[in-house]
């Protein structure tokens, strides 16, 4: 079996930055402009009026101050409050693609790997843009790229079973390096009229380049350690859009076609399984909580994270054990472990443990292990 590091990482951050003044200001501005249109049913009882929003409603429920989306004016705009891209002819490469190629130069710079080592490519995230041909093919075939290619979705913990997917590819001798990205366009399936989650997601895509140990020349590499994965089926957390909507004649604009949860009910069972997962990872590896130097987490809620570090490590975690990125990107999906990762990785010493950590709609959750070299 071949040792596994990963050496580069990249991230593509959209053009457009929207904090939480003006989206509440867009938000509320919609709720007037709703219920004075329906002030006639809210009156008779037939209707309920909506509530505004607020930046202080916002930062206390989920730490969240700005986010990142690839269009604003569609979001910002009271009588549209969605993103609007326009479409692209099937010669034209495809927004994902457009953001992993960004994405994987950094990522294949930073390793020192030409595209044309890779020999794996997988594109893991919440939605994909088309059924086929693959976005991952599509990469393969723009950044020349060896090998094949293929999709996976694990919603918000889609790039950790990748990493996991892509690491056992490489220690069992089929591929010699592997790219894993996250083209996450959450924004496309955020309800911005929905006071309780028209803040949470944000737009962005990461990259991540692992190899075979030995074959490895970058200035600072993370052995991966082990990884570990579970699943356990919830409703908690749901999207109902996909491609049999046309023959169920359900409205295609549908509430329950964009991203829907049950926030507390995810807060009280994903916290606790996410907390045993990482515990019982750590002692299968022989480690414990007050072994790791770095908590790479998903970035949904800052009190969730909290939460889940304070079980692990057995105290508060200080900024730096688990650095928070979502005050400013917002919930990326399965991006935001990895931008964590990305950004607070550098100042490590070797032989220093880190951990990966993504989880979400599923329920899933995987686990990923590091020493820095």
């Amino acid at each position: 079996m071949n040792n596994v590091v990963i050496t580069g990482t990249g991230l593509y951050t959209p053009p457009h930055a929207i904090d939480n003044e003006a989206l509440v200001k867009a938000f509320n501005t919609y709720v007037d402009r709703f219920n004075a249109r329906h002030s006639a049913e809210i009156e008779a009882g037939s209707r309920q009026a909506l509530g505004h929003s607020s930046r202080e409603f916002i930062e206390k429920a989920s730490g969240i101050k700005s986010r990142y989306v690839l269009n604003a004016d569609g979001i910002l705009d009271p009588e549209r409050m969605r993103p609007k891209l326009p479409a692209r002819a099937n010669d034209e490469p495809s927004i994902q693609c457009e953001m992993a190629v960004q994405a994987a130069g950094e990522a294949l710079e930073r390793a020192r790997v030409a595209a044309s080592d890779i020999e794996l490519v997988i594109v893991a995230c919440s939605n994909l843009e088309r059924a086929y041909p693959a976005v991952a093919v599509e990469i393969q075939d723009a950044l020349g790229t060896a090998g094949y290619g293929f999709d996976m979705n694990v919603a918000c913990s889609s790039a950790t079973f990748a990493i996991e997917t892509a690491a056992n590819a490489i220690a069992a001798g089929r591929v010699s390096r592997a790219l894993v990205v996250s083209p996450e366009i959450c924004s496309a399936h955020l309800n911005f009229t929905d006071r309780d989650s028209h803040f949470i997601f944000g737009d962005a895509c990461t990259a991540m380049v692992l190899e075979r140990a030995d074959l490895a020349v970058a200035e600072q590499r993370f052995e991966v350690l082990g990884t570990r994965l579970v699943t356990r089926f919830s409703n908690a957390i749901r999207n109902n859009s996909g491609f049999l909507n046309r023959v169920t004649d359900s409205d295609p604009l549908g509430v329950d076609k964009l991203f829907v949860q049950q926030g507390r009910q995810v807060f009280k069972e994903v916290c606790p399984m996410v907390a045993s997962l990482i515990t019982a990872h750590l002692e299968s590896l022989q480690l414990a909580g007050e072994d790791l130097s770095r908590m790479w987490l998903h970035q949904a809620n800052q009190h969730m994270n909290d939460l889940i570090a304070r079980k692990v490590l057995g105290h508060e975690p200080s900024e730096t054990q688990a650095p928070i990125i979502l005050d400013r990107y917002a919930n990326t999906s399965s991006a935001g472990s990895i931008i964590a990762f990305h950004l607070h990785r550098n100042d490590l010493k070797a032989g220093e443990i880190g951990l990966i950590c993504s989880f979400g709609a599923g329920y899933s959750a995987g686990s990923v292990v590091l020493r820095c070299q």
